[in-house]
């Protein structure tokens, strides 16, 4: 493919770092969009940004539009054609609205009749008279988390446009925006360029910058930090955790990365590590340091917008920045530990959670009484129900301590660092701090009993609590993270293979609103409820199991997690080896045949085939280990179980007729039927399988 190279620069004052990949994202998708829409031919499109840029640099970009021919239908022959054969009002209608002549008017056949067609042909126009519209239109169709407005202007933007580079070719595509025209010249590294940097052509954009200390490939500036941090660790025999959030930030911080290391006091290593590490990512964007067996070492590692001059120099004002900032955790750390526990859960009952229910000190009573029926629930020892009681009900008071004040995602971490310095028992302290987990998609589940009872009371409340007065996620908004709530205590069921229903549970969590703050119908918020959850059992289904497998296995009702999740493993590999689909086809027929029937009751008495009383003998014989086998969550025994039926069943239904006329005899007949199906629904609903 031959063409003209294009590049559109969006030159602005720095953008907050956490809406330029989402900015550059959006540019390129918007403007691919344009192209393929506008029959524009082109070889590829490349996104560039940096904090002061978003750019688009499109290669091989056709000169112009590819010429259009397509056939367009109008009236029916019926209503084409006059009582004389001559095209109507309406075909010529249809021509001058195709802009034809009548003469170019055909009939043609479709699904059995006749209507007027036309061959309607365009010219594609030049590339370059569509582009000053269309870039014009792109850039100012963004959106952008925040938006500000500047001067007198009204286009609302992410930050003041202060240049538009825009070249075809060599050419400049004229455009205005925002009082800002459209030229040739591009900016430079703020301060280690001279400023303008003046382009002949579209091709030697990113060079030309880079020339002047601007590196604007994306992919090329992160390469270029994850090297210099792996020489400077390599060099030191240090370890330099990185983690994926605190990179993408800094990777649009800077336009011409260099890292450097700075150091601090180690005294300052008696603060808990969580603290000193939050302090430096969440302050100052540096990355910890930890030597090979991940002890944290008092050194940090940051990344300059520059080059390497002076690097001594500005580690040593970082330095300072630093230590004023870990004196303050210091001293917050310090001040903690005077605050008693007693008198934190005090000043809970001054923090609203909701004003429809309560102060924070009123969702720990819940919480308290959750926990405490869960671990009732679950048959579990004196010793460990008063862990979870007392671990309940301080489980929030490190909210209203300095620290978390100060870093919100502490939370947890130091009620467990304050709890076990206070003298609480070490399975309570962690507790404290693991009934927030899972925080997020791909964190653990607590990993104690107790921290688990305590984290699903916890996010049973909030979910029963918001759910009561009416508090429903919808669509993309869920500001309270509900799905979050709900997906974390599957995940917690799951990790634990505990015996809680959600129903027994949701019973447990409702009974405790039942004293005043319940808004709702029970029954109705109940099922709300169950339907919530079924989503987010179906979500973990479908990340591991084919849809007909899910559907099937929640067609027989949600109970236990972890066994609904068995059995799906349990059918999906059963199903893996076609020979076994004799065995399903016998149990779609019973529970085809079953669903003709409202009652379980037959009468044995009328059996006239061996067969029925060998089908009987089995079912009765299956039922008691299939009972046993979902009972130990063992699903693959339990399918096994159910198997042995199906050759009884189908010798069954070669010599019996169900539907016969002899009604008592047919009732009994399906209800036999019903009463065979209504153990194998407790497995799953098998009509629902796809072979």
């Amino acid at each position: 493919m031959s063409g003209t190279q294009l590049l559109i620069e969006v030159g602005m004052e720095e953008m907050p770092a956490r809406f330029i990949r989402g900015a550059a994202d959006q540019f390129q998708d918007k403007f691919a969009s344009w192209l393929q829409q506008s029959r524009i031919a082109y070889g590829s499109l490349t996104s560039y940004a940096t904090p002061r840029r978003l750019a688009l640099l499109i290669t091989d970009v056709a000169d112009k539009q590819q010429d259009l021919s397509e056939e367009v239908k109008g009236p029916s022959k019926k209503i084409a054609l006059d009582d004389q054969g001559a095209w109507s009002k309406a075909a010529l209608g249809f021509a001058r609205g195709q802009g034809v002549r009548p003469d170019q008017l055909y009939m043609k056949e479709l699904n059995g009749v006749e209507y007027v067609y036309t061959l309607k042909e365009s010219v594609g126009a030049a590339t370059s008279e569509l582009l000053p519209d269309a870039i014009t239109s792109v850039v100012t169709s963004m959106t952008f988390p925040k938006n500000m407005r500047w001067g007198a202007r009204e286009l609302k933007y992410v930050r003041p446009i202060r240049w538009l580079t825009v070249l075809y070719g060599t050419n400049v595509v004229p455009l205005q925006i925002a009082g800002v025209t459209s030229g040739r010249l591009t900016m430079g590294h703020r301060t280690l360029s001279s400023g303008e940097v003046e382009l002949a052509s579209a091709s030697e954009y990113a060079e030309q910058l880079r020339s002047h200390y601007v590196m604007v490939d994306i992919d090329e500036r992160k390469q270029a930090i994850l090297d210099q941090l792996n020489l400077l660790a390599e060099e030191r025999a240090w370890n330099i955790p990185v983690q994926d959030d605190l990179l993408e930030e800094v990777l649009f911080l800077v336009e011409w990365p260099t890292v450097l290391s700075g150091s601090y006091d180690d005294s300052f290593l008696n603060i808990p590590h969580e603290v000193l590490i939050t302090s430096m990512r969440e302050h100052q964007r540096y990355f910890p340091v930890m030597d090979k067996a991940g002890k944290l070492l008092p050194h940090f590692v940051t990344v300059r917008n520059g080059d390497s001059v002076s690097l001594e120099q500005v580690a040593k004002g970082n330095e300072k920045v630093l230590r004023a900032r870990l004196s303050d955790a210091k001293f917050f750390y310090q001040e903690d530990q005077k605050l008693d526990i007693s008198d934190a859960l005090q000043r809970l009952e001054k923090i609203v959670y909701h004003e429809e229910l309560g102060t924070v000190g009123d969702k720990v009573r819940r919480v308290t009484a959750i926990a405490s029926g869960l671990a009732n629930k679950l048959h579990v020892d004196e010793k460990t129900c008063a862990d979870v009681k007392r671990a309940a009900e301080i489980c929030k008071f490190d909210l209203v301590t300095q620290m978390v004040y100060e870093f919100p995602e502490l939370q947890g971490v130091m009620g467990e660092d304050y709890a076990r310095i206070a003298g609480e028992r070490e399975q309570v302290a962690a507790a404290v701090n693991e009934h927030y987990q899972p925080r997020y998609a791909g964190d653990d589940a607590p990993a104690s009993l107790i921290g688990a009872i305590v984290g699903l009371a916890d996010k049973l409340d909030t979910l029963v609590g918001c759910f009561s007065i009416h508090i429903i996620p919808t669509g993309s908004q869920d500001p309270y993270a509900l799905r979050r709530n709900a997906s974390g205590i599957v995940q917690t069921l799951l990790a634990h293979k505990l015996p809680l229903s959600l129903a027994e549970m949701l019973e447990a969590a409702i009974a405790v609103y039942r004293s005043g703050r319940l808004q709702r119908d029970e029954a109705e918020l109940r099922t709300d409820l169950l339907d919530f959850f079924k989503l987010r059992v179906k979500h973990v289904l479908s990340e591991s199991t084919r849809y007909d497998v899910a559907d099937a296995v929640m067609g027989s009702g949600l109970d236990l997690v972890h066994v609904t999740i068995g059995k799906a493993e349990a059918l999906q590999l059963f199903i893996g080896d076609t020979a076994n689909k004799i065995v399903l086809d016998s149990f779609v027929r019973v529970l085809n045949l079953a669903a003709k029937s409202e009652s379980e009751r037959f009468d044995s008495a009328l059996f006239v085939e061996t067969v029925e009383e060998e089908l009987l003998q089995a079912w009765q014989q299956s039922r008691s280990k299939l009972n046993e086998a979902l009972s130990a969550g063992d699903c693959k025994e339990a399918l096994a179980q159910l198997c042995i039926l199906s050759e009884p069943i189908n010798r069954y239904f070669d010599a019996v007729m169900v539907m016969v006329e002899d009604e008592q005899l047919r009732n009994s007949r399906l209800g036999f039927l019903r009463a065979i199906a209504s153990d194998l629904l407790r497995y799953a609903d098998f009509t629902k399988v796809v072979w």
